[in-house]
């Protein structure tokens, strides 16, 4: 078993060396097609203010912190293996910065995660106010792919969420840096990763997954992933499907519609940013777990709360780190 496990490894090192050694070298100017927009690159940014965690840790990811002048909205902390390089990069906020603190870094390149943070009716900044400045911009293809909906502001999806998005940006920002194998190596790192938990977790399709995000008090609705986003696609990769069946992005939702979804597993978020009590997984778990009625319910009852780290819930890199942490708890359970 052991020498069948070093020939596979082998011939996954041989298959990067191999995606390394043909990757071709970016040639300046370079012009890429994103959101319906077409953006030049003159040569690779060396200021770059990165909007959002997803942003901020695909370019950590493929060894760019010396390229990086700042970053914000971190809803969690940046991934353990990340925080050396994370240092030494200024963090303007964990929530949505000014347009005048991004600019006042004078960025040649502003990556986006979200709509909220770089779209038409975003408070923080528009495409336009960088570009009338001369400075390239990138929405995360995630971001994009949502329909306008006026009930959402991050919109909502007609279909599943899935890594391609995730996988096409990858490889965008190795194309914009002109590190495009690195960008191939960790595309093949996360594909062998989602294959893995796919292969493992077939036909459990009778599991409902419910992802509570957060909520300013245990009286209000609770903010979930919905049905189509990045926590659908978690449910699907495991063998399941998501219990709240919405197209909105991030749909609301009273606690008397939560317990008639009956869920399989309750999921809830570890968030860092400080916002709400409810941030706090643990808090989650004390509401669940002593309200007289929501703690009936049948995952409830039988300890089927698992926690995961809020940023997976976004479209992101984080949501396959989510899925692996999922996982994890999913294999101790008594799962019916």
């Amino acid at each position: 078993m052991l020498i069948r496990k070093l020939v596979v490894l082998s011939g996954f090192t041989f298959s990067l060396l191999c995606s390394a050694a043909q990757a071709e070298r970016t040639s300046y100017p370079l012009t890429i097609e994103n959101c319906g927009q077409e953006v030049t690159f003159e040569k690779a940014p060396e200021r770059t203010v990165a909007l959002g965690q997803n942003s901020a840790e695909i370019l950590l990811l493929l060894g760019l912190e010396d390229r990086m002048a700042a970053t914000a909205f971190w809803p969690n902390s940046v991934l353990p293996e990340l925080a050396s390089a994370n240092n030494t990069v200024e963090m303007l906020t964990v929530e949505f910065p000014t347009l005048e603190s991004v600019l006042a870094q004078q960025p040649d390149f502003v990556p986006a995660m979200l709509v909220t943070l770089m779209g038409p009716d975003s408070k923080v900044a528009k495409r336009d106010d960088f570009e009338t400045l001369g400075i390239p911009t990138y929405l995360s293809p995630s971001a994009c792919s949502t329909a306008a909906d006026i009930k959402d502001a991050y919109g909502s999806r007609d279909e599943l969420w899935s890594m391609d998005l995730l996988y096409k940006e990858i490889e965008d920002m190795a194309r914009i840096f002109d590190v495009a194998e690195r960008g191939d190596a960790l595309i093949a790192d996360f594909k062998a990763r989602e294959a893995a938990l796919r292969d493992e977790f077939a036909g459990r399709d009778n599991l409902t997954f419910l992802f509570w995000f957060s909520s300013p008090s245990p009286a209000d609705d609770a903010y979930l992933g919905g049905g189509n986003g990045p926590s659908g696609y978690i449910a699907d990769l495991l063998g399941g499907s998501n219990a709240v069946k919405t197209e909105a992005e991030w749909p609301s939702l009273g606690w008397e519609g939560i317990m008639a979804a009956n869920p399989t597993v309750f999921v809830a978020a570890q968030v860092d940013r400080n916002r709400w009590d409810l941030d706090k997984a643990n808090n989650k778990i004390a509401y669940l777990t002593s309200d007289p009625a929501i703690s009936q319910m049948e995952a409830v009852q039988a300890g089927r709360i698992a926690v995961m780290s809020g940023a997976a819930m976004n479209p992101s890199i984080r949501t396959l780190y989510g899925a692996e942490q999922l996982a994890e708890q999913l294999r101790s359970y008594d799962l019916p």
